[in-house]
């Protein structure tokens, strides 16, 4: 992943940006793009690029422009299909000076305006700049793999990959948490956009482009989810049709991301089913060199070692593997929320830090992932968990159908579904608004929101009347409820969880905090749309998940792996911070006067939380996942008090730009 940032004047009178100011921004970024840096600057308006060379490494430096100069580009991301556009543009009688897709990008631009974007299939963030119609375009990929925030103060547009770039890039800028961001994370895990946890700064809707014109701005949407609301759209072909038109799809996908570069590209290896489907594809396109990279656990709970070591002796490939202990989740962390920007409730993203940093020590950019596959194909047990309950609640009072619960969540040591009263009590609560929308999600969303009994009374009179799960189903698209109710599980599991967290905290910013791309094959555009068009019983028949992936995985995958119980990523949370080898400052984020001088929490609750915590050990089956949720959030909201509301986290990096078009001094 590259680093794009910029400010551009829209107020009268405003002062148009320095070079100081962008060469802040970027030095802010470098992390994402050390490779190169690049500036352009005129009288209004500035773009900053900090670069991870992939494509075109030679002459594919940035910001660029079109031919006449009207209009300039800072681009973070891959278009994997920039070689059909680049010939169709080609015969439209556009020039190139280049051969990177951020051309490619511009020349789209000229050509078809804002519908461009649609014709992308890939991850990206794009900053452009329009010197004739003096305009401002900030657009989005359509499920958020590639980070974009704006901050609109004193007449000035500021925007960047990062927020750590826009705090850098003028000191008065008001850092603040802004409480609804802070609850809508301690509702969903994350924020959803435009909503950011920074009071000021907004992101920019996945699927989204925004364009400012002026002092006026308008939200274009080029792209959404879309399901089957009717047969007509619904995918034409039987199951077995639906397996080939997959595993076509998959391997073009596949191929797409390990060809289009001009650097080697490696492969994430969990021992799930979806990263051994998506290496399996990558050995059969890189029948030579192939890397793969591996975490292993010293808690037995999380490890899955056995399968990763299968998954490298069937494909012979090239493998590395970390294992991480407690005590390196607890290292790491202050950097993993420096890198996530944001309030974290679980550890996992801290392994996925220490594994990057593996892939760049090997000398590898790119890596293939297998994200996103849980969410097209229906994988979580929280799409088998919504359709159990709804079946339930046909029937509410039959003693049989709840059984079905107790085959959910095998991986759980302490599964909420081992005691049949309590699940029969916990998810038999609001039986009867099974048609309501939401309803899949609530358990969840009410077991996360438990963490708000330790607001502080000011935050909690801050956030008044405001609900974070209103806020999001009053934005629901009006064919929602045209939808199967997988598809709205499905929608709901992508807006807030994928594209809030999975892709961000556990994916781009771990990725790129060691100056490594991630690539996804499960969220090439051809791949969703074939994905989202299947009939529910394709993804999940009765209750075995990812079915109809599977099926394709039969002839990649042996069937060990294939057949092996659902068990979901995950990291030791709250013990990593107890006992001797726990950091000091832990125990210094958890004191009264740290807790009372941020604000967000009850120091005396936070108090009476760390005391149960610090007996986990010798107790655990008295801490359960609520109170593993609350000490990380804590932990984490602590850690970003400290880091960007009293700024000791941004301190950006000295650079030289080695691109510098500067059209403001002679």
């Amino acid at each position: 992943m590259c680093g794009l940032a910029g400010i551009v004047c829209v107020g009268e009178g405003a002062e148009g940006p320095s070079i100081e100011q962008l060469s802040s921004m970027a030095g802010a970024l470098v992390h994402r793009g050390p490779d190169e840096f690049g500036v352009f600057r005129d009288h209004r308006a500035g773009l900053a690029h900090a670069r991870l060379s992939i494509i075109d490494i030679a002459t594919g430096q940035q910001p660029l422009s079109n031919e006449d100069g009207s209009l300039w580009i800072a681009f973070n991301g891959e278009i994997y299909n920039y070689i059909e556009l680049r010939a169709e543009l080609l015969a439209l009688g556009h020039k190139f000076v280049t051969q990177s897709d951020t051309e490619v990008i511009v020349h789209a631009y000229e050509e078809w305006g804002l519908q461009a974007f649609e014709r992308f299939n890939g991850q990206w963030a794009v900053a452009l700049w329009d010197t004739n119609q003096q305009e401002l375009v900030l657009a989005r990929d359509r499920y958020g793999i590639c980070p974009l925030y704006v901050c609109e103060y004193q007449g000035k547009i500021f925007f960047a990959s990062e927020i750590k770039a826009i705090f850098s890039a003028d000191s008065s800028i008001p850092r603040e948490f802004d409480l609804p961001g802070l609850d809508q994370t301690f509702t969903f895990w994350s924020t959803v956009p435009p909503q950011s946890v920074f009071r000021g700064i907004s992101e920019v809707i996945p699927g989204h482009a925004l364009v400012f014109s002026g002092q006026r701005s308008v939200d274009h949407c080029y792209w959404r989810p879309q399901y089957p609301s009717s047969e007509a759209t619904r995918f034409k072909g039987d199951l077995t049709e639906a397996v080939s038109a997959l595993d076509s799809a998959l391997e073009k996908a596949t191929r797409l991301r390990l060809e289009r570069a001009d650097v080697q590209v490696g492969c994430y290896l969990s021992g799930g089913l979806d990263s051994s489907v998506i290496a399996a594809l990558g050995r059969r396109v890189k029948k030579d060199e192939f890397q793969t990279f591996s975490l292993r656990f010293a808690d037995n709970e999380f490890d899955e070692t056995q399968y990763q070591r299968q998954m490298v002796e069937l494909l012979g490939t090239q493998h590395a593997e970390l294992v991480v202990g407690r005590e390196d989740v607890a290292e790491v962390f202050p950097d993993v929320v420096c890198h996530a920007e944001r309030p974290i409730l679980r550890t996992a993203p801290a392994p996925l830090f220490l594994l990057s940093k593996l892939v760049h020590d090997a000398g590898i950019k790119v890596v293939l992932t297998g994200e996103g596959a849980d969410e097209m194909f229906a994988g979580y047990d929280i799409f088998r968990e919504a359709k159990v309950r709804r079946f339930w609640a046909k029937q509410p009072n039959s003693e049989m159908r709840p059984r079905l619960l107790e085959r959910l969540y095998p991986y759980l040591a302490r599964s909420p579904v081992a005691q049949r009263a309590m699940a029969r009590r916990f998810f038999g609560r609001n039986l009867s608004e099974w048609q309501e929308p939401g309803f899949s999600h609530e358990p969840r969303w009410e077991t996360t929101s438990a963490v708000k009994r330790l607001y502080s009374a000011e935050v909690k009179a801050g956030i008044g009347e405001f609900s974070a799960k209103r806020s999001l189903l009053d934005t629901l698209p009006e064919e929602f409820s045209g939808w199967d109710y997988l598809s709205q599980d499905q929608y709901l599991e992508t807006r807030t969880l994928l594209s809030g967290y999975l892709l961000s905290s556990q994916g781009d910013r771990m990725l790129s905090a060691n100056s490594v791309e991630g690539r996804y094959p499960f969220l090439d555009s051809d791949v969703i749309a074939l994905a989202n068009s299947l009939p529910p019983s394709y993804k999940l028949r009765v209750l075995d998940e990812k079915h109809v992936l599977k099926r394709v995985s039969e002839s990649l995958v042996p069937s060990r792996v294939r057949k092996r119980k659902k068990q979901p990523y995950r990291a030791p949370d709250a013990v990593s911070f107890v006992g001797s080898a726990a950091p000091a400052w832990v125990a210094e984020l958890l004191s009264q006067s740290a807790i009372d001088e941020a604000g967000i929490f009850n120091s005396a609750a936070v108090q009476q939380l760390w005391k149960k915590c610090k007996k986990i050990e010798a107790e655990p089956h008295r801490f359960s996942n609520t109170d593993n949720m609350a000490l990380v959030g804590v932990l984490s909201t602590q850690l970003l008090y400290q880091q960007f509301i009293k700024g000791t986290a941004l301190v950006p990096k000295k650079i030289i730009f080695t691109t510098c078009i500067d059209l403001v001094s002679p």
